[in-house]
């Protein structure tokens, strides 16, 4: 025979059997009493926590008390109709969270009080369901009402909470962009010292440091959260590759705690310089970050631009490196380009070294005899030339050049 299941029966409510004219007494004596109470809570909220601001309406009447009594009235018309779900009353306590993210507090201390005072409701909703004879297991279900409807306040306070936290980053971020406008500007208008402490101090960004470096970014994906690069350190996502202003950079632990914020990013960090030159060191990270998009220095990473300092001095110029390399090289135009690279090669170990053959050798890796034929032609390529410094100058420049772009094969360490 095929088993049934049947309905669960419903959860009676002890407080819904209670006879509806002694509800209504309940609510009529606990409506009345409703101002007496909420000044009692306030003022044993005051005596518990005697640094809590005082906030007056328009009415000059405290906003605490205020909201104290709203919530008890509506706590209470509930208990009387009974109809839909207890709600709480908008504005005041999402104000008080607002307050509180403000004052730059915790929440903390706010829910206690809300505690406290459900503490003292409860006392005189107990002493009122004596006198008009509310028997006991409703009575218990009021208290789990109040609890439930405490956390509604505690919701409330919540959203207003964060709503403050939300305007107060909006408006450190606006403060930010704009001190780091200022830091980061090619021509300052008359001595910026005083705008710079001004608006630093507006964000907590003080003392001023001595030195900084200005990294420029690149986004792991379009809609990459920011990294986490601490409370000290400027950071601007707004660019299309955001920049960051990194204080006292060779302080101890800064590149460590920087290498574990930036993990997933790539980009590159400015040199270090005095806080009046934050243009330089951009400019550095700048090109640096145009060298990585055109593979010239390592990609996938966050880098430093005084580790690369050959590749952003001997790359940058690049027009001027070229036409030089046109002129310096030219006696090779009719080696062929295998030949023509080996003997480049050659040269420019040559010029590393100054050693003899068997050095040269060694660097390049083949044997000396080899190294001594090559050495032949380049004396035979460019004469005299080999003996001027300057042309040697001019052509190991060219050379280091050729060789960071990949023209060129990795010396033997």
């Amino acid at each position: 025979m095929a088993s049934t299941t049947s309905p669960a029966a419903p959860v009676r409510s002890a407080w819904h059997d209670v006879p509806r004219f002694q509800v209504r007494r309940f609510a009529e004596l606990a409506m009345a009493d409703a101002p007496t109470l909420a000044e009692e809570i306030l003022s044993e909220i005051r005596r518990e926590y005697p640094h809590l601001p005082v906030v007056l309406d328009e009415s000059g009447e405290p906003m605490a008390l205020v909201g104290i009594r709203r919530a008890i009235e509506v706590f209470v018309q509930h208990l009387e109709t009974s109809e839909g779900r207890l709600s709480v009353p908008p504005g005041v306590f999402q104000e008080f969270g607002r307050g509180e993210g403000l004052g730059g507090r915790s929440l903390d201390s706010l829910q206690a009080i809300y505690r406290m005072g459900v503490r003292l409701a409860w006392r005189r909703f107990a002493e009122i369901g004596q006198r008009v004879d509310i028997p006991p297991p409703a009575m218990y279900e009021l208290v789990d009402a109040g609890y439930e409807y405490l956390d509604g306040l505690v919701d409330q306070s919540v959203r207003g909470y964060a709503e403050a936290a939300a305007r107060q980053a909006g408006e450190r971020l606006r403060l930010q962009r704009r001190l780091m406008e200022l830091l980061l500007a090619e021509h300052h208008r008359g001595d910026p010292a005083d705008a710079l402490t001004e608006r630093a101090a507006r964000i907590g960004w003080s003392p001023l440091p001595e030195k900084v470096a200005v990294g420029v970014l690149l986004r792991p994906a379009r809609e990459a959260v920011a990294p986490a690069v601490g409370q000290g350190v400027l950071l601007d996502m707004e660019y299309e590759q955001p920049r960051m202003v990194v204080p006292e950079p060779d302080a101890a632990g800064r590149p460590e705690l920087l290498h574990r914020a930036l993990s997933g990013w790539a980009g590159a960090i400015g040199p270090p310089v005095p806080l009046a030159d934050a243009a330089k060191s951009l400019r550095w990270a700048e090109a640096a970050v145009r060298l990585m998009e055109r593979r010239l220095l390592p990609a996938g990473e966050v880098l430093y631009c005084t580790e690369h300092t050959e590749a952003l001095v001997l790359l940058q110029p690049e027009e001027l490196i070229d036409d030089l390399a046109v002129r310096c090289l030219a006696p090779l135009e009719h080696c062929g380009p295998t030949h023509g690279r080996r003997l480049a090669e050659t040269l420019l170990a040559w010029l590393e070294t100054r050693g003899g053959a068997p050095e040269v050798a060694a660097r390049l890796g083949v044997h000396p005899q080899t190294v001594r034929y090559r050495l032949r032609q380049i004396r035979e390529l460019w004469g005299g030339e080999m003996d001027d410094p300057d042309r040697r100058f001019e052509l190991e420049l060219v050379l280091r050049a050729q060789r960071l772009k990949g023209a060129l094969g990795e010396p033997r360490r």
